[in-house]
């Protein structure tokens, strides 16, 4: 069902709730659905953090709202417009500190304080800069009561790629690859292969629209001449980037990112220049192996098939890393 869809149900049952929940846990009820709501924006608000708003009063939701693309109205402003009532007294819910600057658009602390909001209830502090505490300080001069870090952890989980390049500079690392039952990442003899089922690759190319960019080696594009598309999947298109540190590479297309930087450490400030706030790492196993080297990586995928291989290219050993999912049919 989507979101917009659910918000007359959810009127009639938070308001039943309401009257036999104690204030923490109403307040965990409201933020749990910013954070659902906040996932409409995956992909596409980018390097923005994805945000969901829901304003109550008298026990009952009076509008939601999402920051649905970049450039786009904040959650909070969405979920403001929408209402079609006074919010004087309503309590305004968010899963990300507002902001209290003009950027692409004006502050949302502005207009929550200008349409007579007296609770606003948020899930994380905003790390930015230009943010950090000040859109909380704007909304308690004027007399707003701030609950702080409902879910705080849930809400750093979602928001996981924009709070590592925000705290770490450099963007969120997510090493992914594919071996067979028996871990291996190649047969020994040359020729096409195929280790991930149809399901498998549907579920690769739908990550692929949610992270900025997928990354290869220079070995893996001269091999294979990877297209690193979301062809089976439809949203947004990552960037294409080939690491060269030996400067192999003489014919990259002019719409891929052509990185000759010589230390992996050197490729993430690259990248945090561009504001690429996430990358899939999609190469052959040494340049896998040289991140997890350095522990340059944040999550780690592992696609694993059904055939069985006897011999070849060992896929890494993923025993002892962190954040490791492994993803069978």
């Amino acid at each position: 069902m989507h979101p917009f869809c659910m918000v007359a149900s959810l009127k009639i049952f938070s308001k039943s709730l309401n009257s036999i929940m104690t204030q923490n846990e109403t307040d965990i009820m409201y933020m749990r659905r910013c954070l659902q709501l906040a996932l409409n924006g995956m992909g596409r608000v980018r390097p923005n953090p994805m945000v969901g708003c829901v304003v109550v009063k008298d026990g009952s939701i009076l509008s939601e709202g999402f920051h649905q693309h970049y450039g786009g109205w904040h959650a909070e402003r969405n979920a403001i417009l929408n209402a079609e009532c006074d919010l004087r007294g309503a309590t305004l819910y968010v899963n990300l500190e507002p902001c209290s600057h003009y950027g692409k658009t004006p502050p949302c602390a502005d207009l929550i304080v200008e349409k007579g909001v007296s609770r606003v209830v948020c899930c994380n502090d905003d790390p930015n800069p230009l943010v950090a505490g000040r859109g909380f300080d704007k909304l308690e001069a004027a007399g707003i009561e701030v609950v702080h870090h409902v879910l705080e952890g849930e809400g750093r989980h979602l928001n996981r790629r924009f709070f590592t390049f925000m705290e770490k500079q450099r963007p969120y690392i997510i090493l992914k690859w594919a071996e067979s039952a028996d871990g291996y990442m190649a047969p020994a003899a040359k020729g096409n292969y195929w280790i991930s089922s149809d399901s498998q690759n549907r579920l690769n190319h739908r990550w692929r629209t949610e992270e900025a960019a997928i990354l290869v080696g220079s070995q893996t594009y001269l091999d294979d001449r990877p297209q690193l598309t979301a062809r089976q999947f439809c949203g947004p298109q990552p960037a294409r980037i080939v690491l060269d540190r030996r400067g192999r590479l003489t014919d990259v297309p002019e719409d891929w990112l052509h990185l000759r930087c010589g230390t992996l450490t050197e490729v993430a400030q690259s990248l945090f220049e561009r504001k690429i706030q996430s990358v899939i790492v999609e190469g052959g196993r040494q340049i896998l192996d040289a991140f997890i080297a350095e522990d340059m990586y944040d999550e780690v995928r592992i696609l694993r098939g059904s055939c069985r291989m006897e011999s070849g290219l060992k896929a890494p050993d993923a025993t002892g890393l962190k954040n490791v999912t492994i993803y069978t049919d």
